[in-house]
């Protein structure tokens, strides 16, 4: 590829930030001309060598067509579209490559190049491809320092690896997940091992993975797997420097036949002798600010040693894990402090002789894990119990902090007025909604529970747009409680607010549950009641505990990404005072 084409062409980061998408850090550590498109073929990024090579600027690229703009014909004109075969493996998400095509440069001259295009998906909204332009190789060239009789990689196999590595490591927030995906593009193609150690936040080492390549499978050996000693500070053994992110390097059983200098050289013995590598490169795994890890390839099957020529590929594909458990960290921290805040803001049950009463918070499995779901429960002066279960609109940090408010209003309307009827506690919490909350819409129910005479259990509720209570009996008669339904709170709309109320049969469980338990984008919301009515009859014999949590794992849709509470109890056998 001609690198001398004119110079005036990079742009400082944050015009590129500007003009297009953000570059990822991996897109800029590609040392060869890389462009994003997204699913229409339109430039979205390029990085530098790209705008040097092309001799174009990145607002002359940033939305434009990549097939019309710069692939041409050897005469210099436009290839037709339905015949370019970049174009077609693009808008049809495949892996696909070229030997030697003419591309068009900003001054109008044509350069041949070599592509490769693969599909890019650096964030969820952001999928389409990713193409490597790169000089087609020379008959007999090889590496400098590099052994002619090498198996090792060609140029066309190593740029493959670089973007499929990255375009599987950016498609995942899951640590492990990530390392089980960078084991999968590693071995049996590079390597017959491959293995993780990774630093915790304490410094700690734990060898988070270590995979065979074993009759055509990858194996976990989970014998060598887990907490590992500490890091020594001036060991010059190879994993030790790794692991400090001082340098890559090479090793082999030899390399620890010695003394041991470190517990981590006594794992590495210990580790050449189990897995039978006479081969390794091992190289630190670093994130933006930290040393994360180290990876360590072996040989065992593979009759060729790693040499220093295979390093620099090793050090891109650490450097492109590294950023990908960066991003993962980062997600999973912020995912534990949102639900961790949550679970803070929803309450303690309180203890009611009488009565069992249990309660459960599912987070969602996307996003920043909270939203505005909530439960509350708790005794009133004379011996009346307050229910409530609600849902506050949007699913992230505005909508947990707008529950938490909407939570607090109502339980101190409730306690101010134990005796008023909760149509009348929710028409005063739908006026602070519009007039004083910060929050959309809510939907909840507002229940008082007493013990009459009888020894029987009451419930006196209101419904403001909420799924309705389900009541069943221990021999499993179920039905859901459609009374007092009114409109949901936050709407403007005045209305008067109905109550109900009804007995609750002795050994019966009463279930308040929020949308995310019935509803999915593929099924109506009937279905997903008609399964909970259906699942919570045939489970009325169980324990309270029990219960709950077979209905989650039941009766929850797999493709709903939104929270879920629950608030259930269950009446006493006898009902003599």
């Amino acid at each position: 590829m001609n690198d001398t084409a004119a110079a005036g062409s990079g742009n400082p980061p944050g015009q590129r930030a500007r003009l297009g998408a953000p570059l990822d850090a991996t897109l800029e550590g590609v040392g060869t001309a890389a462009l994003v498109l997204d699913q229409a073929g339109l430039v979205v990024a390029a990085n530098e060598p790209a705008l040097r090579t092309l001799d174009r600027r990145l607002e002359e690229l940033v939305g434009k067509d990549f097939h019309d703009l710069l692939h041409r014909d050897e005469h210099g004109n436009a290839v037709p579209r339905l015949r370019c075969r970049l174009r077609n493996a693009v808008l049809g998400k495949d892996t696909r490559h070229g030997d030697a095509e003419w591309f068009a440069r900003g001054d109008g001259t044509l350069f041949q190049s070599c592509w490769l295009v693969t599909p890019y998906t650096s964030a969820p909204e952001t999928a389409g491809a990713l193409v490597l332009l790169y000089e087609p190789p020379q008959p007999g060239e090889s590496l400098p320092g590099e052994d002619v009789h090498s198996t090792r990689l060609t140029e066309l196999d190593r740029l493959a690896l670089l973007a499929e590595t990255t375009t599987q490591l950016t498609s995942t927030l899951d640590v492990d997940e990530a390392l089980h995906r960078l084991a999968a593009l590693t071995i049996p193609r590079l390597a017959d091992w491959a293995v993780f150690d990774l630093l915790t936040e304490r410094d700690e080492v734990r060898r988070a993975l270590v995979v065979e390549h074993k009759d055509g499978v990858l194996v976990e050996r989970d014998d060598l797997q887990g907490p590992m000693p500490p890091v020594p500070e001036e060991s010059p053994m190879p994993l030790s420097r790794a692991l400090r992110g001082t340098a890559s390097s090479l090793a082999g059983p030899s390399t620890y036949q010695g003394a041991p200098d470190s517990g981590i050289a006594v794992e590495q013995q210990r580790l050449f002798t189990a897995t039978g590598m006479h081969s390794a490169a091992i190289a630190p795994i670093r994130g933006l600010r930290d040393v994360l890890g180290a990876l360590t390839l072996g040989r065992a099957r593979h009759r060729e040693p790693f040499t220093l020529a295979d390093l620099p590929l090793l050090e891109d594909l650490t450097r492109r894990t590294g950023l990908a458990l960066d991003n993962a960290r980062l997600y999973q921290r912020q995912r534990k402090v949102a639900e961790t805040m949550q679970r803070h803001l929803l309450p303690q049950l309180p203890t009611v002789r009488g009565l069992e009463m249990t309660a459960r918070y599912l987070p969602s499995p996307d996003a920043s894990s909270v939203g505005g779901d909530w439960y509350d429960a708790f005794t009133l002066g004379d011996g009346t119990h307050a229910l409530a279960i609600g849902d506050v609109v949007g699913h992230d940090l505005d909508a947990a902090a707008g529950m938490a408010q909407v939570r607090n209003m109502l339980r101190a309307f409730v306690w101010s007025r134990p005796a008023a009827a909760p149509s009348a506690v929710v028409t005063q919490l739908d006026e602070a909604v519009m007039h004083i909350a910060e929050v959309p819409m809510v939907t909840m129910i507002l229940a008082r529970l007493t013990r009459g005479d009888d020894a029987l259990w009451r419930l006196h509720w209101t419904n403001a747009g909420h799924p309705p209570p389900l009541l069943i009996t221990h021999d499993g008669q179920a039905e859901y409680l459609d009374g007092a339904h009114g409109m949901l709170l936050g709407t403007e709309v005045v209305r008067p607010r109905p109550d109900s109320v009804t007995v609750l049969p002795p050994r019966s469980t009463l279930l308040f549950y929020t949308d995310g338990l019935v509803e999915s984008p593929h099924h109506s919301i009937d279905h997903g009641l008609s399964r909970l009515y259906r699942h919570a009859a045939s489970l009325a014999h169980r324990n309270l505990d029990s219960f709950c949590d077979a209905l989650l794992e039941r009766v929850r849709p797999d493709d709903n990404d939104d929270d879920v509470a629950m608030l259930a109890l269950r009446t006493p056998f006898h009902t003599a005072a």
